[in-house]
């Protein structure tokens, strides 16, 4: 009887062993930090690696052969060189084809803030070339418009970076950064355009001139302050742009407000920009003029200067699978207070060899307005539907005074567009699309056009990392 109670107790002493273990072992797994989960981001230590390729082919019923350095590849909307039908391979049309960095590091001793950072470089598929708008305008110096290629201004003028930008962020009290960054009205754009800033099929993705209150290489600022918060759905932001020198000439100030309440979201928005840039080709006499100015064709071209004031208001609905988008924009252009003189510098490094301070007798009032709907007609497969307009109002004088007709650029005119797009992807990271955008223009903003409309069937491919 002792030897079967000692065998009994040593089972019972073992099985209690055994059960603390496991318990031990179960406490201890409960109390690790859980694995987090996988996102599929490129991140290692708090930098991720990202990047878009975006790949298509394109009609065009009135275009200009294909850029390898327009960040669009091509005009999309009707352009004063837009002449014969042109097909093609082209580049981001859905979105801007980029490499980038960013990242995030915690700064234990400063509560809830993180220094960031990012660092991201805008290329053309197609061609292997940087993208930069005003090489595209160099390239048509001196040519007469029905032998052009596509050349457009853009804020990608071959920067290495299009953003690079350096500062702290707090999910209490914001994010301050320094450097050159994408506008608060570019963001604006992005998030309320319903084709979502495409280059393709969306006037105000191809064209800067709404995101950049006025003038496209306003789109982004270099030398810029931004500040970006959030408080219970009330979104603040403020941007500043240095000139690098003294006085006011060549700076600008954005700022906005907006709320988000459920499905609806509402931004507003102010951008002033003194001495704003709108670059364009030389005409062959300028060119012939260049070597008694001691500049060269490759790096020039014109400007056109003035002050730019805009408002803007954006708002998005979500009916719960359809979501509505509609946006309006005021923008002011006035002579410029300061001025620009030729020679000097724009973005990239390209020179304005040519300047004009008095483009404006009168100032020039733009409105662009917009509006669509994006479906999800199944789970991995969106249609787009938008129209886009823009108004201008007639600013010339003398004879053209209250014209409204395509004598000249100066009188009234508008511009109409509609686009219908389809994303079907295919995976995460993977999409292919298909779609067109028509657009017209018609009395002053058709003034010196070789064709007063376009069309655009493009079908591409995009992989997302």
């Amino acid at each position: 009887m002792n030897s079967i109670r000692i065998a009994i107790r040593r089972v019972l002493t073992g099985g209690m062993l055994a059960g603390g273990l496991v318990a031990g072992l179960a406490q201890a797994q409960s109390s690790a930090p859980p694995v987090p989960a996988d996102d599929g981001s490129l991140t290692y230590k708090g930098i991720t690696l990202y990047g878009i390729v975006d790949l298509g082919l394109q009609y065009e019923s009135h275009g200009a052969p294909v850029s390898d350095y327009f960040p669009g590849g091509t005009g999309d909307i009707i352009q004063k060189n837009g002449n014969n039908s042109v097909f093609g391979v082209v580049p981001s049309n859905l979105s801007q084809s980029r490499i980038g960095l960013k990242g995030s590091e915690p700064l234990p001793m400063a509560g809830d803030f993180s220094a960031v950072f990012k660092l991201e470089t805008f290329f053309n598929p197609q061609s292997g070339e940087l993208s930069d708008g005003l090489k595209s305008l160099t390239q048509n110096n001196g040519k007469a418009l029905a032998v052009q290629t596509t050349g457009i201004d853009t804020s990608v003028a071959g920067q290495v970076f299009q953003q690079s930008y350096l500062g702290i962020s707090s999910p209490t009290f914001g994010t301050l950064t320094f450097g050159r960054h994408n506008t608060l009205l570019a963001d604006g754009i992005a998030k309320y355009d319903p084709e979502g800033a495409s280059q393709a099929f969306s006037v105000i993705g191809i064209s800067g001139t709404t995101a950049g209150g006025g003038d496209t290489e306003n789109r982004r600022f270099s030398n810029s302050l931004k500040y970006s918060a959030n408080f219970s759905g009330v979104h603040v932001g403020a941007m500043w742009k240095f000139n690098q020198a003294t006085g006011g000439a060549n700076t600008a100030l954005e700022a906005n407000l907006g709320y988000e309440i459920q499905a609806l979201s509402v931004d507003a928005f102010y951008t002033k920009v003194n001495d704003a840039v709108s670059a364009g080709s030389l005409s062959a006499a300028q060119v012939a003029e260049l070597p008694t100015l001691g500049y060269t064709s490759s790096n020039s071209v014109t400007g056109t200067i003035s002050d730019n004031t805009s408002y803007s208001l954006m708002a998005s609905y979500n009916l719960g699978g359809p979501k509505l988008f509609a946006g309006y924009e005021w923008i002011q252009y006035a002579n410029p207070t300061h001025g620009l003189t030729a020679g000097t510098e724009t973005i990239g490094g390209y020179v304005l060899a040519f300047v004009n301070n008095e483009a404006f007798p009168n100032n020039k009032y733009l409105q662009v307005y917009w509006a669509g709907v994006k479906y999800p007609v199944a789970t991995n497969f969106d249609v787009t539907a938008a129209y886009y307009g823009y108004h201008q109002n007639a600013y010339g004088t003398g004879t053209d005074a209250g014209c409204s007709t395509a004598v000249s650029g100066t009188c009234a005119g508008a511009l109409n567009a509609f686009s219908l797009a389809g994303d079907y992807r295919l995976s995460k990271r993977f999409d292919t699309y298909a779609g067109f955008m028509w657009s017209g223009v018609r009395d002053g903003l058709a003034a010196g056009y070789l064709y007063k409309n376009n069309w655009n069937p493009t079908i591409g491919l995009r992989f997302q990392f």
